[in-house]
């Protein structure tokens, strides 16, 4: 990671899911760089605490804080409200909220969770914020997505899993998802200063699925013994949002701060226009 405590300054960075894990290394990488951070979380005493530890850490004082769960789109645009009243520019998002779910459930909305928080949550934040992310250009947005998109498809007669939910094959389409969203999302600013790109940050030992109970509690604390640190998973995240080797680059998938190929189907041209079409519909945008 870069380490100049200027590299970043008078950058505005949102990192959402930035009060544990891979989320909050990034946060606190780009504090460090002399960012204004802002870290989006859904608890207020997380959020609070992850500030502090961050600003103690690097002596940056411009880390603060806004409050959503992602999972609910009307709180979703509350956060964008909230975060014009209090920002005029943004030239950092990194999309890396997320969660696995083995048992389906369904958000406040009445959505797949899985669906809900991992591709729409991206999908409808970036969109909410792209005309000041376009004015604060050159700009960037980093989705996390994972290798779990290998081998999965789009399902698009059973988006949510109501006929058939098995949760690894929620949790891939949800990752592919994000890789196909940000291959259209890159052709559509096309001619713009603004770059879009997607990470495999890795098997990291974070909290993600910890909300399942307690076997799987055990099966993730058994499986951390060969699982990347959240200081590890995170470098192609800060790479992608701080680096000048990408300047530019955009439209494409990185695993260990290097460009690979992503699955043969997050290609598909007309498969990503739909689920575009599909989830603008489901947002209401």
């Amino acid at each position: 990671m870069q380490s100049s405590n200027t590299a970043m300054h008078g950058k505005n960075c949102m990192v959402t899911g930035a009060t544990a894990g891979i989320g909050e290394v990034t946060a606190q990488a780009l504090a460090r760089m002399g960012a204004d951070v802002i870290l989006v979380g859904r608890s207020q005493q997380k959020c609070a605490n992850t500030v502090t530890r961050i600003k103690e850490k690097t002596g940056n004082s411009s880390v603060e804080y806004l409050l959503a769960d992602l999972s609910s789109q009307a709180q979703i645009r509350e956060l964008v409200a909230q975060f014009h009243n209090r920002y005029d520019r943004l030239d950092v998002l990194v999309n890396n909220a997320g969660g696995a779910f083995i048992w389906r459930q369904e958000s406040v909305g009445g959505i797949e969770m899985t669906f809900a928080l991992n591709h729409l949550n991206y999908f409808l934040l970036t969109n909410l914020l792209l005309d000041t992310i376009k004015n604060s250009s050159p700009a960037r947005i980093v989705n996390v997505s994972s290798n779990s998109h290998y081998g999965a498809n789009i399902n698009f007669e059973d988006l949510e899993g109501k006929r058939k939910y098995w949760w690894n094959t929620a949790y891939g389409q949800s990752k592919l998802a994000n890789v196909m969203f940000t291959y259209e999302l890159a052709r559509r600013l096309e001619g713009t200063s603004v770059t879009v790109n997607a990470l495999n940050p890795g098997f990291v030992a974070t909290d993600i699925g910890k909300n399942n109970g307690w076997y799987t509690r055990l099966i993730l604390w058994f499986l951390r013994l060969w699982a990347l640190t959240p200081q590890e998973g995170a470098r192609t995240n800060v790479y992608l949002a701080s680096s000048h080797e990408v300047e530019g680059v955009t439209g494409k998938y990185f695993f260990k701060e290097k460009q690979v190929e992503s699955d043969p189907a997050s290609y598909d041209l007309e498969a990503a226009r739909r689920l575009w079409e599909v989830s603008a519909e489901m947002v209401g945008i």
